[in-house]
């Protein structure tokens, strides 16, 4: 249980230094399992979810230490993971399904959580698994999964980020050539495959969406670090552009952020590359109209931070959701502190304009909880935000600390 008072705040100013993606990270501890030899990922973020992957590594055999700022992780003998509660905890645990089957021939499991913001079957991470030749057999909620890997063209009838990363690391170790068509291009996907070519792969196409996978003997240790978090820079640029800051976000790779950057510009927020980042100064003044797409569309992560946004910008913003069926869960919360939205299947009509007021609102997922402080920053009075499932410490490091660095009037209670 995590709760947060957030108080109307001044203009954001400063500089915010941009921690290493989650998204990221969490493929890249799993790509671990597949080497004997050690690892070393450098500015590993602290947060609740590279805890709980760091337990699953462990629970599958790994040794697992901190070294300052850097995780070392040297995976001898592995195995299946054997604690389902680790595995229910979060939605990337089904990421170590790939280097296991590569690398043991076999890998059980249960079903993976995480926020309750859709479906997200893995219907495409098991038939490309099988059309590299393995069995799949479930019992029990029990998923096994078999086979001697061998190289094979598969397609993606959707390109989904985690059947990408699960059939790359799997490739690796498999027999021959592996092609991947209409395979996601999200940085955090290039970012594996550097990692992995840094651990003895051979892949072409990173960055697009034809990756091809030339499978090798054995992979060896490598040390790595990160690309930065783009949500979390997209965040904090949402936060300043309602308050009319001026802020420089340190490290945020702006070739990242394309689609937010264009949609604050159109708005009227000012940017400027700068050596140590990325710069902006404004205030956002017109409404928007978003359609959420996979990279380099815009990022369905960076759909609710924006949406409480434009509950400011007077007019009719339109919000359409195309990843997830279950991911507007936060303008209910909105609407509580004044804001009027209308959700109409996977549409989200914002009239915004319309001063919030300061409420006891309530977490219902990772991005929900990010876009509820940032309302409660333009929000006359207080704020409460109730975060039951500790959501915003799963994907952003000590988001409070930094915004108040910044002249944020906000603070955790608990």
């Amino acid at each position: 249980m995590a709760e947060y008072r957030i108080f109307h705040s001044p203009r954001l100013s400063g500089e915010a230094l941009i921690s290493t993606a989650k998204n990221a990270v969490l493929p890249i501890m799993a790509a671990t399992l597949l080497t004997g030899e050690e690892c070393v990922i450098r500015r590993m973020p602290s947060l609740s979810d590279t805890l709980h992957m760091q337990a699953l590594l462990s629970d599958c055999g790994a040794q697992v230490r901190s070294q300052e700022d850097a995780l070392v992780v040297r995976s001898g003998a592995v195995k299946s993971p054997g604690d389902e509660e680790l595995l229910r905890t979060m939605r990337a645990s089904v990421l170590v399904l790939g280097p296991l089957l590569a690398r043991n021939g076999e890998c059980t499991f249960s079903m993976p959580g995480g926020c309750a913001i859709g479906q997200r079957p893995i219907d495409l991470h098991l038939k490309g698994l099988q059309k590299l030749g393995a069995k799949v057999e479930t019992e029990g909620g029990m998923i096994r999964v078999t086979g001697r890997l061998q190289g094979a063209n598969i397609y993606l009838d959707f390109p989904s980020v985690g059947a990408t990363e699960n059939l790359v690391m799997a490739a690796t170790l498999s027999r021959g050539f592996t092609r991947i068509e209409n395979a996601a291009k999200e940085p955090e996907i290039a970012d594996l495959c550097r990692f992995l070519v840094a651990m003895g792969a051979r892949i072409a196409g990173i960055g697009t969406n034809n990756l091809t996978v030339e499978g090798v003997e054995e992979m060896h240790g490598a040390h790595y670090t990160p690309i930065p978090d783009r949500i979390e820079a997209g965040t904090l640029a949402c936060a300043a552009a309602m308050t009319e800051g001026s802020v420089l976000l340190q490290n945020a790779r702006s070739d990242h952020m394309r689609a937010l950057m264009f949609k604050l510009a159109e708005s009227g927020v000012i940017f400027q590359e700068d050596e140590k980042g990325l710069r902006l100064r404004g205030r956002a003044r017109r409404p928007m109209e978003v359609r959420t797409l996979s990279y380099p569309g815009f990022p369905t992560d960076m759909q609710a931070p924006l949406m409480a946004l434009t509950t400011q910008l007077g007019g009719l913003s339109i919000f359409l959701e195309t990843i997830f069926e279950n991911r507007f869960m936060h303008a209910v919360e909105l609407n509580r502190m004044g804001a009027q939205i209308r959700v109409e299947g996977q549409l989200a009509l914002v009239q915004g304009g319309k001063s919030l007021t300061g409420a006891a609102v309530t977490a219902t997922d990772l991005r929900a909880a990010a876009a509820l402080m940032i309302a409660g920053l333009s929000a006359q009075g207080e704020t409460l935000l109730h975060d039951p499932a500790c959501h915003l410490m799963r994907g952003y490091e000590h988001l409070e600390e930094k915004l108040q660095a910044l002249g944020a009037q906000v603070r955790q209670e608990a």
